[in-house]
């Protein structure tokens, strides 16, 4: 961890404050590319070249059946299915709520235009399982999708040591009644998706999180003539915490070490006008972090970790929208006040009670998110993220006759005598 005073910062040293980890590089994109093009062509084989590759346990089959995630619900606990029923009713709850309806507008006398919101065909599902078995990331997608309407829903995630998906995961894809699960991971369950295989019928979208293969998987294959699309840029985690002199060192540092946990190449970062709570803050983290189960991987996420000391709220909000973070929590005395002043954030946690673990798990909101600055043109998933919009127009004759020589002048004053014609021929004016 690094503490530092904004203030007292050149230019440079600045910019490197705020500098993300490298997530990926040349070598990350040219072998991304080599998978997706053998599995292009190699379909299941080359899915299955690659988990006997990088994979801690190679995959004991790609497919699973309906009964194996019937078995993984049943074997879980009456406390964590309650706990599962209870985060997919919250998300159910607030993503029914954004859901898009139809419009429809006459915008002049007999010409009615609209716009019609209709569910994407079939979208695939990525839920990380490589660090830890993300069986949430699963429910914030299934949900929505569902939600939307989507007819086919697939899900792809990476064996664990067993060969198997883990079965938590297989249980959340119960419980939202997905039925085509695989058990592929990393970049060439994006390209499996994406191009479909002998098993594995392509998907017109893929969403969700994942590691810099499978964001860089994700990126590469929506650029292909007639490849799927995709949600959003979601690799490593980060989270931006504010925090004044009121605020509960303790905390702050829990939720720092509840995103640093998360990938080696994670990014914390405090912002605060208080050096007595950075200096609280930065002892409660080093405390709490011998504890942690995934000690290492929180220990090498925090190289890239800063404090930073800045002047005043004020300078946080100007720092919180350069950074655009994937996560904001705001602990300060008064952080609804603070609110008006973002414009760029994933997601907000507002108040000493409300962890950022909060929206990770079952306070409704989605956790699949923008990272790595995107927040700054991005937003999070969401019901609008499986439904595309197609618009219409009807125009009577007596409006063609008002609008239709507008629309002829600006066709010629684009060069266009076709579209001029279009409508010339309608009103008779056959040698327009």
């Amino acid at each position: 961890m690094q503490i530092l005073d904004w203030n007292n910062l050149q230019l440079s040293e600045q910019e490197a404050a705020l500098r993300r980890p490298v997530a990926g590089d040349t070598a990350v994109r040219n072998q991304v590319a080599d998978i997706l093009e053998q599995v292009r062509l190699g379909g299941d084989e080359a899915v299955l070249n690659f988990s006997r590759l990088f994979d801690t346990a190679p995959a004991n089959k790609l497919q699973v059946n309906r009964s194996e995630m019937e078995t993984a619900w049943n074997r879980l606990g009456s406390a964590e299915q309650d706990a599962m029923r209870r985060a997919v009713t919250n998300i159910r709850k607030f993503h029914t709520a954004q859901a898009p309806g139809r419009i429809r507008v006459e915008v002049e006398p007999g010409l009615v235009c609209e716009r019609l919101a209709l569910p994407i065909d079939s979208v695939g599902i990525y839920a990380p399982g490589g660090n830890a078995p993300l069986f949430s990331s699963l429910l914030m997608a299934a949900v929505p999708a569902r939600l939307a309407g989507v007819r086919r829903i697939a899900v792809a995630s990476p064996p664990s040591a067993t060969g198997n998906i883990h079965p938590t995961v297989l249980a959340a894809g119960y419980l939202c009644q997905v039925d085509e699960v695989y058990c592929v991971g990393g970049a060439q369950a994006i390209a499996a998706m994406g191009f479909g295989t002998n098993s594995i019928d392509p998907v017109n979208k893929i969403v969700g999180p994942g590691n810099k293969w499978v964001n860089e998987a994700k990126a590469q294959i929506c650029q292909w003539p007639g490849g799927p699309s995709i949600d959003l840029p979601a690799g490593p985690s980060e989270v931006m915490v504010l925090a004044d002199s009121f605020a509960n060192a303790d905390w702050v540092a829990a939720d720092l070490l509840s995103q640093a946990e998360h990938d080696p190449v994670a990014q914390v970062i405090l912002l605060s006008d208080s050096a007595q709570t950075i200096k609280s803050v930065e002892r409660a983290v080093l405390q709490q972090l011998q504890a942690l189960p995934r000690k290492a991987i929180a220990e090498e996420s925090l190289k890239n970790a800063r404090l930073i000391q800045v002047g005043n709220q004020r300078q946080m909000l100007e720092l919180v929208n350069r950074y655009a973070p994937e996560h904001l929590i705001i602990q300060v005395r008064s952080p609804r006040k603070l609110l008006g002043g973002i414009r760029n954030a994933g997601s907000v946690f507002l108040g000493p009670y409300t962890p950022e673990a909060l929206g990770d798990y079952a306070s409704g909101t989605n956790h699949v998110l923008p990272t790595a600055g995107a927040a700054r043109s991005y937003s999070g998933l969401g019901v609008q993220s499986f439904i595309k919009f197609i618009t219409v127009q009807e125009a009577s004759k007596t409006a063609l006759r008002s609008l239709g020589p507008v629309v002829q002048k600006l066709a010629q004053m684009e060069t266009l005598a076709a579209h001029s014609r279009a409508v010339a021929i309608r009103l008779g004016q056959s040698n327009e």
